[in-house]
C-alpha cells in the first residue's frame, strides 16, 4: 500500500499557518538570534573586574530598556548602567548583576554580589547563528517550530500539504438522520468516527455521505471522489457476503492494482485496496464493523496518509506495559489487538487492562481505550506478563502519570 502511495507535491505555505505540516526543504536563518547581546535579568550592567571584591560602589551612568538601540549607553571603569531584561548590553559592560543584589542611591549603586564575565548576558547568536540550518527537511512543525520561524524572519516554508481525504459509508442498512430507527436499520457511526479521526490526525476530511449496496452507484461515487481527493476511505462491503460490493468495484476500477485481503488480525480482518483514476488515488476499503473500521484505519490508512503528508514516522508510538489482568484468548492464527486502558502502578511500571468488551461491534471500549495491546497468537497473557502496546492517546497516558 505504501508503495502505491506517493508523497504530495510540496508547495509554499505561510509560516504562521504551517502548524502540523512537514518541511520539504530545510530552513536557514538569515541572521543571528539573539541579534545583539542583551540582558537576561533586570539589574545593572557593569564590568566584572569592578566587582571582583564586594561590596563595590559604582557610578550610575544611565538606563537601558528593551527596544533601545545598542550603543546608547557606554559603561566605563567604575561605572554601571541600570538595565532591563532584553535590553542591549551597553558597550564596555560584560556582565549583569541582578537588581536584588544591589542598592541604589543618589546616582550611585552598591553592588553586593560579585559576578563573573558573561553573567546574565545572552550573547549575540547564542541560540542561532546566521546561515545555520534551523530545521531539516522532514521536520514536522509544532508550535515551538512556528515560533522559531517567526524569530528568524521566515515568512514562508516549503512543505507537504495535508492530504484531502473523502470518506463514505456503504450499506442499505445505514441511517444518518436523527429520530427513531426504522426496523432493520442502524445509525452510521463509521463515517463520523473516521472523519473525526482524520481531522484529529491533521488531515483534511470531507464527508461523502452514504452509498447504497449498488455497484453502479458505488463505482460512480469512487470515480468522482478520485477526481477531487488525494485519498478515499470507505467502510463496509469488503467481507464475504453477497452484497459486499466495495471489493468488487475496486477490482473493476483498479484492475491489477486492486487487492482484497484477509489480514491475520482481530479485529479488522477484511480489507480492500486499490488506486483509482489517472492520478492513482489510493482507496482504502475498510471493514464495516465499527471497531474494525477504526482499527483498520490505524493499521493501514493512517500510515499511508502520513507518508503522503511527508512524515517519516508513520506509526503510533510503541511501548511495553505489564498486564494488570490476564489477557486470555483462543488460538486462531491471528494477532489480537486488545483495547486497553493504561496507567502507572505503584512501582511506576506502565500497566494495561481491558477497557471493556472486545467485540468488533463494541465501540465504547475503543473510545475508553488509551492503547491497543498486541497479544500474539496462542492462549494469551497472564497477569505480570509484558505486552507491546500501540499508544492511541499520548495525552491520556501523560495524565495517567
Amino acid at each position: 500500500m505504501l508503495a502505491s502511495c506517493r508523497r504530495l507535491e510540496p508547495r509554499e505555505f505561510p509560516a504562521a499557518r504551517a502548524l502540523g505540516l512537514v518541511l520539504a526543504s530545510p530552513v536557514r536563518s538569515a541572521g543571528d538570534i539573539p541579534p545583539f547581546a542583551n540582558s537576561a535579568m533586570d539589574g545593572y550592567a557593569l564590568r566584572s573586574a569592578d566587582v571582583a571584591g564586594v561590596p563595590s560602589k559604582l557610578h550610575e551612568v544611565g538606563v537601558v530598556v528593551a527596544g533601545d538601540p545598542p550603543g546608547t549607553v557606554v559603561v566605563g571603569e567604575g561605572e554601571a548602567a541600570r538595565i532591563m531584561t532584553g535590553a542591549p548590553l551597553p558597550a564596555g559592560a560584560d556582565a549583569v548583576c541582578m537588581v536584588e543584589h544591589t542598592r541604589s542611591e543618589d546616582g550611585w549603586v552598591m553592588i553586593e554580589e560579585a559576578v563573573a564575565r558573561g553573567t546574565h548576558v545572552r550573547p549575540q547568536g547564542d541560540d542561532i547563528r546566521a546561515g545555520d540550518e534551523v530545521f531539516v527537511a522532514g521536520t514536522c512543525l509544532g508550535a515551538p517550530h512556528v515560533a522559531v520561524l517567526a524569530a528568524v524572519g521566515a515568512t514562508k516554508v516549503l512543505a507537504y500539504p495535508r492530504p484531502r481525504v473523502g470518506v463514505l459509508s456503504t450499506g442499505d442498512e445505514l441511517v444518518s438522520a436523527p429520530g427513531p430507527l426504522p426496523p432493520g436499520k442502524v445509525r452510521d457511526s463509521n463515517r463520523p468516527g473516521l472523519l473525526a479521526q482524520l481531522r484529529s490526525d491533521g488531515f483534511e476530511a470531507a464527508d461523502l455521505g452514504t452509498v447504497a449496496d449498488d455497484a453502479r452507484a458505488l463505482s460512480r461515487a469512487l470515480t468522482e471522489a478520485a477526481e477531487v481527493f488525494d485519498a478515499v476511505l470507505t467502510s463496509g462491503g469488503v467481507s464475504m457476503g453477497d452484497r459486499d460490493l466495495v471489493k468488487v468495484v475496486l477490482e473493476q476500477l483498479g484492475g491489477e492494482q486492486a487487492c482484497w485481503l484477509q489480514v491475520a488480525v482481530k479485529p479488522a480482518k477484511p480489507l480492500a485496496f486499490s488506486t483509482v483514476g489517472p492520478r492513482g488515488v489510493p482507496v482504502f476499503g475498510l471493514p464495516g464493523n465499527p471497531v474494525s473500521a477504526l482499527v483498520s484505519y490505524e493499521l493501514f490508512a493512517r500510515p499511508a496518509l502520513r507518508y503522503m503528508a511527508g512524515h517519516t514516522r508513520l506509526g503510533r508510538p510503541v511501548l511495553r506495559a505489564v498486564c494488570d489482568e490476564a489477557l486470555r484468548r483462543q488460538k486462531d492464527g491471528k494477532l489480537h489487538l486488545v483495547r486497553v486502558r493504561v496507567f502507572y502502578g505503584e512501582g511506576r511500571d506502565l500497566r494495561a487492562r481491558r477497557s471493556g468488551g472486545q467485540g468488533s461491534h463494541q465501540l465504547r471500549s475503543l473510545a475508553q481505550a488509551d492503547a491497543l495491546a498486541l497479544v500474539p497468537d496462542g492462549e494469551g497473557l497472564d497477569v505480570g506478563d509484558q505486552v507491546e502496546i500501540w499508544v492511541l492517546d499520548l495525552g491520556a497516558l501523560a495524565a495517567a502519570g
